[in-house]
This record gives structure tokens, C-alpha cells and sequence, in this order.
């Protein structure tokens, strides 16, 4: 993103009118536990009527990570163009905001990869065209694009864990294959490492001359988070050398490397499953809906409930194509599939939402499939931290003080509800939740009790650690279960990294009525 234009995030308010009469919320989109995110949408743009026209609808508001209160229903279609998250507007990020003084150790970020094609096709439908190869001369672009297609050329300088040697650097088919990353999405991680670029930039985080031991880069093996790690990269890193760069690879959505056996975390899950089921099935009017796509379709309602549509209308919308549809025949109706057969799709997971929130279940999941991840991230803060106290020597090469870890949707929601954050947002297309590690100021003995003797020779004491977690820009530290707002000390701006520890190492497990991961992990159930 360009440091020139920095406005905000906000949520949206626009109103489709021929919509308005369809009860809507926002969507949580399953791929393995049926979740997924949507924000609101800012600025103008186009929204495919129910008759499969196009119409404009003016929108102007404030996109949050957390919603509003309600007080009207939302309108899904402005929920969902946040969630596309399409780079035409201005956002400010509050990454790298401290108190004066306050010295910035470390930041690790978790990004969701950026646009994609959809996983699954429609029957009988038409696949959306899109075309998968980067150009500078098709929109959304970036000023680094150019630069990005030549440097990624150069990738075998770098050092790949395998199979990632093997994979793609750059989208590269003029018709996407199944799941590929887009222009957009590659737009859209550029610009979100240039934002953090130019956050951390003056706290200098990272020397132009950083050495590999500062930088630790994971993935999965899928083309679109290796590729969106990249661009991200490209955009933050103050000079990109690949002979300096380690790509890792994570083989598991849950970054959980060798901590990933955990019985009870896929019972949580599988209780999960059959929760979100059971709800599914009792809701006529979803059940209505399908039939009805169906027979437009000249599908079994069956068979097109496991193509999974939401999927690839999500990309219909976020791409500005029509919704699919079909000609008269024999075997059915024939005509097109409407944004009101979308909107009820999203009212439906917005009540699983609030359901799954209310039972607790994936919660529970949730913490267990999230421990492995966050024990890491709690031991590289602690050694940072360590290492950074006055008269310990600090290691050759420097000390990690950046982490990217690039993932699925499937690993942020997660981390979201581990973290407590369950009201937040689903992740959005390149969602990034960052955590930073933060030095008070040091302060003399003579200075905290206020009493140093006539000559009496204060001593310097290291200051304290902090952290702060942000979600898409916004500062979420206060929301989340180990330093809420009611428990913020006064004048207190950030939150100790001591509350953060004592979560990871301890607290987290009490929701699975536990005190250690492997307790709760192996424990039987009964």
C-alpha cells in the first residue's frame, strides 16, 4: 500500500434497494469447519440485482473488526464486498503506534492468503474468467508488480524447505485453475507488506543489510500462500535478497509442526460438524433455497448443496461477473441464480455464528488446534525479549525480529477465537494479525522509588515487556481473553507480555477444564 494515501478502515452502510426485504447477516463460509469472514464495503461499486442485472449502490463508511451494534439487519451484499477485501481504497494501519520512548523488539504476522479462485465449480454453470497471469496494464495494480514478476524469476537463489522449491513463485495460467491465486490477490499482499514497511520503517525494525537469522518465513505447501507470503515479503523487506531468505514449510493449516497429534482437538471438532449439520438441515428456508437453485439448475438439490455454490458466487461477486446461469432445457428451468438465493445462504451461517458461539464447541476446538502455534510465538518473544536486556550479548547475525506465517482461513479463525476474539470478523481475503513485542523505557532505582540518596549511584533497570495484537490495522489487544479492557491497569497503555505467557503456558486450557495441551489432548472423554 502507499504510504501517501492512509485512511481509516471502516464498515459499510450501502443499501441495495431490491435486497432490502431479505433478512441477511454476515457470512461464515465453510471450507472445513464452515466459517468464513465478511467486512463491509466503502466505496461505489457495482452489485448484481436479483434479476441478474448490474446495478451501483453508494456506500460511505467505516470497515471495523469488530461489528456495530445492530440495530438494523446488515445487508450481505456490502458484508461480502468487504470480505473480497478488492485494494481500491485507502487504509490506515495502526501497526507500530507506542508510547514515546517505547522501543519495538519483534513482529510476528499470520496473513490469510489473498484472492482466489474458488475451490469448487457449479454444475452445469459456466466457470467464472478470470485470467491468473499478472499484468501491470489490468486492474487492480501496484507500482511494485513489475519489479515483483522480474525479482520472482530469481527464486532459485533462495533456500526452500521441500516441496516448496517446486511450486509455483507466481500465478501463471490465462484461465485460473481451481484455487489459484489472482492479480488481485497478489495486489493485495504487495500492498499490505508496503504498509508495514513504512509502520515499522521508523522504529527500524530491520537494517537494509538484515541478515537471514532476523527473518523466518513458513507456509504451506498450497500455491496461493507461498505466493502470497512472497508479495508480502517483497513489499516489507527493505531490500529483498533471496540468497538471504529460508522458505519453510508448514505441512499442516494449523502451523502446529510437531505438536499436531491431539485427539480431542478433532473430537471437538468433529462434535463441531455435526452442530453446524444439524442446524443446516433444520432451516426450511435454506433447504428452499437449494431446491429452487436446483431446479434452475437441473441438479438433485443434493448435488448441488456439496458443490459448495456460496464458493464460487463469493467469486462472481468479487470479480464483478454476473451470477451463473443456465438455458431453458429439459431438465430444468433454466435462468439464473440470484442474490437473493445468496443472501439467505448468508443469514443461514450468520445464525451458525451465533449458535457456534453460544455452544462453545469450537472454542474448545479452537484453543487445541491453536496451542502449537502460539506456545511458538510466546517462546520467540520471550527470547527476544531475553535478549535484548542491557549486558547480555547478543547473538551473530542478530536476533529473529520478524516472523511471516502464511495461511488459510482455516488458520486465522482459530487463532482469532483462541485468542478470545470470537466477536471479530471472519478473515477477509489477506486478513494479517500481527503480534508486537514492545520495551518500556529503562528507568533507575532512583527514579522508581523516588528516593536516591545525596550521592547514592542509581542503578539503570531493563523496562518492561509488552504486547499488542492488531487484526486487519485495528488494535485488538484489550479484547482478547488474557488482557481485557476491565482488567487494563490505569495509565496503562499496553499489555504485559507476562499476561500473554501465563495464557499460552496455562490459562487457555481452563475452557477444556485442563491445565496443560497434553492433559487436555490425551485426557478420555467422560
Amino acid at each position: 500500500m502507499s504510504s501517501s494515501v492512509c485512511v481509516r478502515t471502516s464498515s459499510c452502510r450501502a443499501v441495495v434497494k431490491m435486497v432490502s426485504t431479505v433478512a441477511a447477516h454476515v457470512l461464515l463460509f465453510l471450507i472445513s469447519v464452515n466459517l468464513i469472514p465478511t467486512t463491509p464495503v466503502v466505496e461505489e461499486r457495482p452489485f448484481q440485482a436479483a434479476d441478474g442485472g448490474v446495478v451501483v449502490a453508494q456506500g460511505k463508511s467505516r470497515k471495523r473488526v469488530f461489528p456495530l451494534p445492530r440495530t438494523q439487519e446488515p445487508d450481505p451484499i456490502s458484508e461480502a464486498y468487504g470480505y473480497c477485501n478488492t485494494p481500491n481504497r485507502s487504509e490506515q494501519a495502526w501497526e507500530g503506534h507506542s508510547p514515546a520512548d517505547y522501543k519495538l523488539l519483534s513482529v510476528q504476522v499470520m496473513i490469510r492468503h489473498g484472492d482466489r479462485y474458488p475451490l469448487y465449480s457449479i454444475p452445469k454453470t459456466k466457470r467464472p474468467t478470470i485470467d491468473c497471469t499478472l499484468s501491470t496494464s489490468r486492474k487492480p495494480s501496484h507500482p511494485l508488480l513489475n519489479a515483483l514478476i522480474g525479482h520472482m524469476g530469481q527464486g532459485s537463489r533462495g533456500h526452500w524447505e521441500s516441496p516448496l522449491a517446486s511450486v509455483p513463485r507466481l500465478p501463471n495460467h490465462s484461465a485460473c485453475e481451481m484455487g489459484e491465486l489472482t492479480q488481485t490477490g497478489v495486489v493485495q499482499h504487495l500492498r499490505n507488506g508496503q504498509l508495514l514497511h513504512h509502520a515499522y520503517n521508523r522504529h527500524n525494525l530491520l537494517p537494509s543489510d538484515w541478515s537471514p537469522r532476523q527473518v523466518w518465513v513458513e507456509t504451506t505447501g498450497k500455491s496461493r500462500t507461498l505466493q502470497s507470503g512472497l508479495a508480502f515479503l517483497y513489499g516489507f523487506l527493505p531490500e529483498f535478497d533471496w540468497t538471504k531468505l529460508t522458505v519453510r514449510h508448514q505441512w499442516s493449516t494449523l502451523f502446529c509442526g510437531s505438536a499436531c497429534d491431539c485427539p480431542a482437538r478433532n473430537r471437538y471438532l468433529e462434535e463441531e460438524q455435526r452442530r453446524q449439520y444439524r442446524l443446516r438441515v433444520a432451516d426450511t428456508e435454506l433447504e428452499r433455497t437449494y431446491a429452487d437453485m436446483a431446479r434452475t439448475l437441473g441438479l438433485p438439490t443434493r448435488q448441488l448443496r456439496a458443490a459448495n455454490p456460496i464458493d464460487s458466487l463469493l467469486c462472481h461477486l468479487c470479480h464483478g461477473l454476473s451470477f451463473p446461469c443456465v438455458p431453458t432445457g429439459e431438465s430444468g428451468n433454466g435462468g439464473c441464480l440470484t442474490l437473493a438465493q445468496f443472501a439467505v445462504i448468508r443469514r443461514q451461517q450468520l445464525d451458525d455464528e451465533v449458535d457456534r458461539r453460544r455452544v462453545g464447541l469450537y472454542r474448545k476446538y479452537a484453543i487445541l488446534a491453536m496451542y502449537p502455534y502460539l506456545n511458538r510465538t510466546a517462546t520467540k518473544m520471550e527470547r527476544v525479549g531475553k535478549f535484548g536486556e542491557a549486558g547480555r550479548q547478543p547473538r551473530a547475525g542478530g536476533e529473529e525480529v520478524f516472523a511471516l506465517s502464511s495461511a488459510h482461513d482455516v488458520t486465522v479463525a482459530p487463532l482469532l477465537s483462541a485468542l478470545g476474539l470470537e466477536e471479530a470478523r471472519f478473515p477477509r481475503f489477506a486478513a494479517r494479525v500481527v503480534f508486537e513485542l514492545w520495551r518500556s523505557p529503562p528507568v533507575t532505582q532512583g527514579q522508581a522509588k523516588k528516593k536516591a540518596g545525596k550521592g547514592e549511584k542509581s542503578k539503570a533497570k531493563d523496562g518492561e515487556l509488552f504486547i499488542r495484537v492488531l487484526y486487519n490495522g485495528e488494535d485488538v489487544t484489550f479484547h482478547t481473553t488474557f488482557c481485557r479492557s476491565r482488567d487494563r491497569p490505569a495509565g496503562q497503555p499496553l499489555c504485559p507480555l507476562k499476561n500473554f505467557l501465563s495464557f499460552v503456558r496455562r490459562d487457555m486450557f481452563s475452557v477444556v477444564n485442563a491445565t496443560s495441551y497434553k492433559e487436555a489432548c490425551y485426557r478420555r472423554p467422560g
